[in-house]
C-alpha cells in the first residue's frame, strides 16, 4: 500500500508540476479560435512527454529507496557488506565512473537494480533473497551487470526515449482528436467531446506502440549490460548468474523501475514485444556466441 501511495503521489506532483510550467510558458491553450496552434501543442507535447521522463529520472534514487525500503551502505556492519562495498567499488573503477551508493533492501526472491541520474551518481542495490540464494560469484556477475547499466547511461538513454515517443504520443494524438471533432463532427465551438473521445483513443493506441518502441530499447540495454559484465566479472560468472535466477522467481519491482532490474518477467509470442527484459534463454545464448 505504501508503495502505491508513494507512486500516485509522486506522479501527481510531476503531472503539476507540468501544468503549471505550461501555463507559465503560455502553450497550455493550443486550441485556438482560428483552430489548432501546432507551435504551441509541440510545445506543450515536448514539455509532457520529456518533462515527465527526466522529473522521473532526476528523482529515481529517492523513490526507489523509498518504494522499496533500500537502505544505503552508509559503513558495513559485517563482512559481506563490506565485499558488496568493495565488489562494487572495484567494479566501477574498472568501468570508469563514480563510486555508485550500495543498497540493500528485504525481499526474499533474488533481483538487483540500478538507477539514478548520471554515470558518477548512482544507486546500485540488491535484494535480501539474492544474497541468500546466490554464490559470491554469481553475486559479483549480477553487480557487475548493473554497474555496467551505469556506465553504459541506459538511464539516461531509456529517458531520452521515453520523452520523444511520449512527446509524439501527445502531439499526434490531439492532431486526431482536431480532425474528428471539426472535420469528421463538424463541431465549430470549442472543444467537443469527440476531440477528447478521439485524442484519448488515440493516446491509448499510440501508447501501446510507443511502449513497444521503448521496450525493444530496454531488451537492447540487457543484452549490452550482460556483456559489459561479463567483460568486469567474467563471461562464466555472467552466465552462472543467469542460469541461478532461471530457477527463482525474480522478486517485483515498482513499474517505473522494472526496466532496471537484473531480470523481469518473461513472455512468448505478442507478449514479448511487452518485456523490458530478454528471456534469460536468450541472453545467455548471446553471452555464449560472444566467446565463440
Amino acid at each position: 500500500m505504501k508503495r502505491i501511495f508513494l507512486f500516485l503521489l509522486t506522479n501527481f506532483a510531476i503531472v503539476a508540476v507540468l501544468s503549471i510550467s505550461l501555463r507559465l510558458l503560455g502553450v497550455d491553450s493550443y486550441l485556438t479560435a482560428n483552430g489548432l496552434d501546432l507551435s504551441s501543442l509541440l510545445v506543450f507535447a515536448f514539455v509532457m512527454g520529456f518533462g515527465g521522463s527526466f522529473i522521473s529520472l532526476a528523482i529515481s534514487k529517492w523513490s526507489a529507496k523509498r518504494m522499496t525500503g533500500a537502505e544505503v551502505i552508509e559503513t558495513p556492519r559485517s563482512e559481506a557488506e563490506r565485499w558488496l562495498v568493495d565488489t562494487v567499488r572495484r567494479q566501477a573503477d574498472a568501468a570508469g565512473i563514480g563510486m555508485p551508493e550500495v543498497a540493500i533492501y528485504d525481499a526474499p526472491e533474488p533481483n538487483a537494480f540500478a538507477t539514478g541520474m548520471s554515470r558518477d551518481s548512482a544507486l546500485v542495490a540488491v535484494s535480501t533473497g539474492l544474497l541468500r540464494s546466490m554464490t559470491r560469484d554469481e553475486v559479483e556477475a549480477v553487480l557487475a551487470h548493473e554497474v555496467s547499466h551505469v556506465a553504459n547511461g541506459d538511464m539516461v538513454t531509456l529517458a531520452l526515449v521515453q520523452g520523444v515517443v511520449n512527446t509524439f504520443v501527445f502531439f499526434f494524438a490531439r492532431i486526431f482528436g482536431y480532425f474528428v471533432d471539426r472535420v469528421i463532427l463538424k463541431n465549430e465551438e470549442g472543444q467537443g467531446v469527440g476531440y477528447w473521445v478521439a485524442s484519448i483513443a488515440a493516446e491509448l493506441v499510440l501508447g501501446v506502440l510507443a511502449m513497444i518502441i521503448v521496450q525493444w530499447v530496454s531488451r537492447q540495454r540487457e543484452f549490452r549490460a550482460d556483456a559489459g559484465a561479463a567483460a568486469l566479472a567474467g563471461r562464466e560468472k555472467m552466465v552462472n548468474a543467469l542460469r541461478r535466477l532461471g530457477g527463482a522467481e525474480p522478486a517485483p519491482l515498482p513499474e517505473q523501475m522494472a526496466a532496471f532490474g537484473i531480470s523481469g518477467k518473461n513472455g512468448g509470442g505478442f507478449a514479448a514485444l511487452f518485456m523490458s527484459h530478454p528471456s534469460l534463454e536468450d541472453r545467455i545464448a548471446a553471452l555464449q556466441a560472444a566467446r565463440g
